[in-house]
């Protein structure tokens, strides 16, 4: 049997209905309560008893609880105020779920997580995906593992290969691994969604691909290199460190990187490689 076939099913019109509040469309509230989906997050975390699990947005507590029958202690940060009181309802049996009023791109985790070994799971809203992973994969202490209910395509996008990677890609993969653990349809949803969401899971390494040291101009370089992406890299780092293409063609040259290239198409290995000779 399941660890998770006695939480029962979380009607989410229902529950709204109650507490009379509407899901707010300004803060991308889409409140996921497909028990099966809610499975695949909670097992794509690979929660250990003794683990703590930070999450993001709890909305009505759907999630919720099946993070806190796996873990040995939930953080759930939830700006909306209105959610206080019906996440109160749904997670009265489960004693080991914190929930704290605040935003969590305002918030150091170091005030919310005492641990310095956590993971995050959390269905979060499209419109703030790319602040929410940087916030993340900035903070002090770093989680051991992400896994995030995002928009599929961005899914996508931040797992691509060398030869279609993104700046949003490269700013992931410098610090860990990402995967797609599932595709979640947007009927899975109240309210739907226009388009199906994707389970992301990012396993995150002990130290980053580019030291700490060197972060910052490797990533004054990426986004120099794709400061205009249709353009070869001679002419986007050109235009996006200021330089002439004459030196930008020396820069990559030194590097054996053929500077008619365009920024997709390099690996992280190679920015790494360009990087050091920049500085």
């Amino acid at each position: 049997m399941s660890q998770f076939s006695s939480i029962p099913t979380l009607d989410a019109i229902a529950v709204l209905k109650r507490f009379h509040i509407r899901a707010d469309k300004s803060l991308g509230q889409n409140f996921l309560q497909d028990s099966s989906a809610l499975e695949k997050i909670a097992l794509a975390a690979e929660i250990q008893a003794d683990d703590c699990v930070l999450e993001i947005g709890p909305g009505l507590g759907s999630l919720t609880r099946y993070l806190a029958v796996s873990a040995k202690e939930v953080t759930a940060i939830e700006l909306d105020r209105d959610m206080l009181a019906p996440l109160k309802a749904v997670l009265t049996p489960y004693q080991n779920v914190r929930v704290i009023h605040g935003d969590i791109l305002k918030t150091s985790v170091s005030e919310v997580i005492n641990t310095p070994d956590y993971l995050v799971a959390a269905n979060i809203p499209y419109y703030i995906t790319s602040a929410v992973i940087r916030h993340l994969l900035e903070s002090d202490p770093k989680p051991r593992r992400i896994v995030l209910t995002i928009q599929k395509e961005v899914a996508e996008r931040i797992c691509a290969k060398a030869g279609d990677l993104s700046l949003l890609a490269l700013s992931v993969q410098v610090y860990g691994k990402p995967s797609l653990a599932a595709i979640i349809p947007a009927e899975a949803f109240h309210p739907a969604p226009k388009v199906d969401s994707a389970i992301l899971r990012i396993d995150i390494y002990k130290e980053p691909l580019i030291p700490n040291d060197l972060l910052k101009t490797f990533f004054d370089l990426i986004k120099a290199g794709f400061s205009q992406k249709r353009k070869t890299l001679r002419n986007s780092l050109s235009s996006g460190m200021h330089i002439s293409t004459k030196d930008s063609e020396a820069l990559l040259t030194s590097a054996n990187i053929d500077y008619m290239r365009r920024a997709e198409t390099l690996s992280i290995e190679e920015w790494k490689n360009v990087q050091i000779l920049k500085k």
